[in-house]
C-alpha cells in the first residue's frame, strides 16, 4: 500500500534507512546490500530524492556518501511516518505547553540570552536553531543540546557567545547575528532587555 503511494518500494526502504539513521551516511553498494535493491534502482532513487532536497550528497575517500537532509521542510512529518516508533516519538502532537528545554534554558548558569530558530520554531528558515549568551559552562551546553536533540529527533545547529561579543556584534548589525534575528525566532531568555 504504502510502495504505491511513494511509488516504489525502493524509495520507501530507502526512506526507512535515512529516517532511522539520522546523522549516519551510506555509499551506494553499502546502500544496496542493506536494502536489498539493486544497483541501479538504488542510483535512481537517490537521485530523485537528492534532486526534492530529502538527502544530502558528500564525498570522501573516493566515494559519495547520501544521509538525511535533517532540515528538510517535511523532515518531522517524514520521520514520524517511516521512522520506527520508539525513535520518531511524537512530533506529530500539538505542543501546547512551553517546551522542557526552555526551561532548563532559562536556569541555565550564567545565562544572559537565549535564542531559538531554525528547527526549533516553525516557520523559521534560519541556519542557526539556538544561540546561547553568557558565560557558560561547555559541559552544560552539551548536555543541554543533546537532550534537545533527542526530543527533537535530529542534529541541532547552536552557537555560544560570551556577552560582550554578542553585545559588540548586536551593535554593529553582524551578519550572523541579524540572519538569525530577522528570521522568525523565540527569544527564551533576556535578562537585560538588550533585544527590546
Amino acid at each position: 500500500m504504502i510502495d504505491a503511494l511513494f511509488g516504489s518500494k525502493t524509495r520507501v526502504k530507502l526512506l526507512h534507512l535515512f529516517l532511522n539513521n539520522p546523522g549516519k551516511a551510506f555509499y551506494v553498494r553499502e546502500i544496496t546490500r542493506l536494502i536489498d535493491e539493486q544497483i541501479n534502482s538504488v542510483r535512481r532513487e537517490l537521485a530523485n530524492m537528492l534532486e526534492v532536497g530529502v538527502i544530502t550528497s558528500d564525498s570522501a575517500d573516493n566515494k559519495l556518501y547520501y544521509e538525511v537532509n535533517q532540515r528538510y521542510e517535511h523532515y518531522a512529518p517524514f520521520r514520524a511516518m517511516f521512522g520506527d516508533a520508539k525513535q520518531a516519538g511524537t512530533p506529530h502532537q500539538p505542543k501546547t505547553t512551553v517546551p522542557e528545554w526552555h526551561k532548563v534554558i532559562s536556569k541555565l548558569s550564567g545565562i544572559r540570552v537565549a535564542v531559538a530558530a531554525g528547527i526549533l520554531v516553525k516557520g523559521s528558515a534560519s541556519q542557526v536553531d539556538l544561540l546561547l549568551v553568557g558565560d557558560l559552562s561547555a559541559a552544560k551546553v552539551k548536555a543541554l543540546t543533546s537532550a534537545i536533540e533527542k526530543g527533537e529527533g535530529r542534529e541541532l545547529s547552536y552557537s555560544v557567545l560570551s556577552y560582550d561579543e554578542f553585545y559588540y556584534r548586536l551593535s554593529v548589525r553582524d551578519k550572523f547575528i541579524t540572519a538569525v534575528l530577522t528570521n522568525k525566532h523565540d527569544v527564551i531568555v533576556d535578562t537585560d532587555n538588550i533585544l527590546k
